[in-house]
């Protein structure tokens, strides 16, 4: 029967782990000194040799002669260690044992004797995946376990380890192995199964596989199945759902052409072909990476506008996520696009050379591009942005995502307004107190994002109805604006709290409170309205100077937490 590429690779000796000489040296270390602890954690991505160094340790503790740290592999212990009759090294998947009973179980057997071996070393995969009853119930055993034992727990996730259990082990910590690690133990593999590949594509699998060996000599096996002859890049490709440079060139020739029609062109293609969207992205983030850090490190001429470069890699970094978890990715990806193309084109292109005209071509699209003079003034990206927002925009769903995002704006600055015709100290305090709360969510598989996302924020004001969170960018805010809905159901469901909630910058949380002040001032306030589905805004109005009672009356409405300038 066919054996994995990588359950044939797996080391066995602690010299053919790969990438994790710290930790490696350091269990050799304890081995040779005899400094051998009662309790280990090894936490870190997956694919990094966590579970493979446990079964290694476990053998070379156990090994009658070992040399420098080494099992010998000969010894009566190593060879009972490496048979299928071991039972004296037990591996136990957290992730399908996770109950008390579990454990309750594994403490009855704990005190039993070595059957063969000088240790019984338990291996607990997955270690996060246990209960709070399994982990309070693992506690005792594993601060004081019989002189016999030693745990290894291996985890992908230790923040959700109790702090209990973490001090009681003695921590290592892996790390991604780096991609010329990976190529060189690639290599070593296409050389031992004569495998024909071409040397730019285990540079591609390396960076594919992000820091994970595993990952990357699976992706080989898939590869080496694919291809009866030569691997080559574009095998690659097909097998990974990403497309060459070229084509990816072209696409971001595309994006910052600002041509909508052909960007979905190549997006409803690539669809079509099977390609993987959000690996696309990713490429497109490598690529953009690459030539800022070329123009930073070695002086290289961008084609684009740096700023600009900038600014997209920054969206795209904080859209991925969206992206990966979107239902529609390719609807994702297409909104996230035409969203960006039409807030940033602009009759000035961003496209320059320092001393010469550039003409970007492609099959379908001539774009030219010209350099601005010295002594010519450049608009900044936010001048063009604020020129453009009156500009009609040309596709139908482009429309529709503006209409929507202008309705959420009104929506927001509604019921801010609202808020604080109501506002009070006290409810202020009390949802202060409930944003807190979200901070037991924040590694949770499921809400970690949405409590990350609250929590970002601060309240500023809170009626019996509503509450005022506000955040420093605005594009945080606009990020908001695709899920508020889940963000005030998750809010509601984990506080108990039943208000709405209203998400605005900091800056338009100033204006607010300028503006109330300002009406009070005037013995006026605002005017509650109704939360409808369109609304036009109001003018905000500017005020000069406020009065001593105005201000106290403020901070007692509005707590300790209103800055009064």
């Amino acid at each position: 029967m066919y054996q994995a590429l990588y359950r044939k690779y797996r080391p066995t000796v602690f010299n053919d782990v790969v990438g994790q000489n710290i930790v490696v040296n350091t269990l050799k270390n304890a081995i040779k000194y005899n400094h051998i602890n009662h309790a280990y954690l090894f936490s870190g991505p997956r694919g990094t040799g966590k579970t493979t160094i446990a079964k290694i340790f476990a053998r070379s503790v156990n090994c009658l002669d070992p040399i420098d740290g080494v099992a010998c592999g000969k010894c009566s212990n190593c060879l009972y260690s490496f048979s299928k009759e071991c039972m004296d090294i037990i591996e136990i998947d957290a992730a399908s044992n996770n109950g008390v009973d579990e454990i309750r179980e594994l403490r009855s057997k704990v005190s039993i004797l070595p059957s063969e071996l000088k240790y019984k070393v338990y291996i607990i995969d997955e270690v996060h995946m246990l209960s709070i009853g399994a982990f309070n119930a693992l506690l005792k055993t594993i601060e004081e376990p019989p002189e016999h034992v030693i745990f290894i727990l291996a985890t992908t996730d230790p923040q959700k380890i109790p702090a209990t259990i973490i001090s009681r082990c003695q921590w290592y910590s892996f790390k991604k192995i780096n991609n010329d690690d990976i190529v060189k133990r690639l290599t070593e593999i296409v050389n031992d199964e004569n495998i024909k590949v071409d040397a730019p594509v285990l540079q591609k699998i390396a960076q594919a596989s992000d820091g994970g060996l595993r990952d990357a000599i699976g992706l080989l096996d898939k590869l080496r199945a694919y291809c009866t002859e030569k691997i080559t890049l574009n095998d690659f490709y097909e097998i990974n759902g990403e497309v060459n440079d070229d084509e990816l060139k072209k696409l971001e020739k595309l994006i910052f052409s600002f041509n909508v029609s052909d960007v979905l062109s190549s997006i409803e293609k690539y669809y079509q072909d099977g390609k993987n969207l959000v690996q696309i992205v990713k490429q497109l983030m490598i690529l953009i990476k690459d030539e800022l850090f070329s123009h930073y490190l070695n002086n290289d001429d961008l084609v684009y506008d740096e700023n600009e470069l900038v600014r997209f890699l920054n969206l795209l970094n904080e859209h991925l996520v969206e992206l990966k978890k979107a239902d529609d990715v390719r609807l994702a990806v297409e909104i996230f696009l035409l969203h960006y193309i039409n807030e940033h084109k602009s009759s000035e292109s961003v496209a320059f050379s320092k001393e010469k005209q550039v003409t970007v071509k492609t099959d379908d699209v001539k774009s030219t591009y010209e350099s601005p003079k010295k002594e010519e003034k450049m608009f900044s990206t936010e001048t063009v942005i604020k020129q453009e927002t009156t500009k009609k925009i040309s596709t139908e769903s482009v429309q529709k995502a503006k209409e929507q995002f202008r309705k959420y704006e009104e929506l927001m600055l509604i019921r801010s307004k609202n808020t604080m015709i109501e506002a009070v100290k006290e409810e202020l305090a009390k949802e202060v107190n409930n944003l807190n709360k979200l901070n037991d969510y924040t590694f949770d598989p499921n809400y970690g994002y949405l409590a990350c996302e609250l929590l970002d924020g601060k309240v500023r004001a809170s009626s019996p109805k509503n509450i005022i969170i506000s955040y420093d960018y605005e594009g945080m805010v606009d990020k908001l604006s695709n899920h508020f809905n889940n963000l005030n159901d998750f809010y509601s469901e984990k506080t108990g709290s039943l208000k709405k909630i209203a998400f605005i910058t900091t800056a338009k949380w100033n204006e607010l409170r300028l503006e109330y002040i300002n009406l009070h001032k005037q013995g006026k306030q605002f005017e509650y309205q109704e939360e409808p589905v369109l609304n036009s805004l109001v003018e905000d109005d500017k005020i000069n100077s406020e009065s001593d009672d105005l201000i106290n009356k403020t901070i007692e409405m509005f707590g300790d937490l209103v800055e009064v300038e």
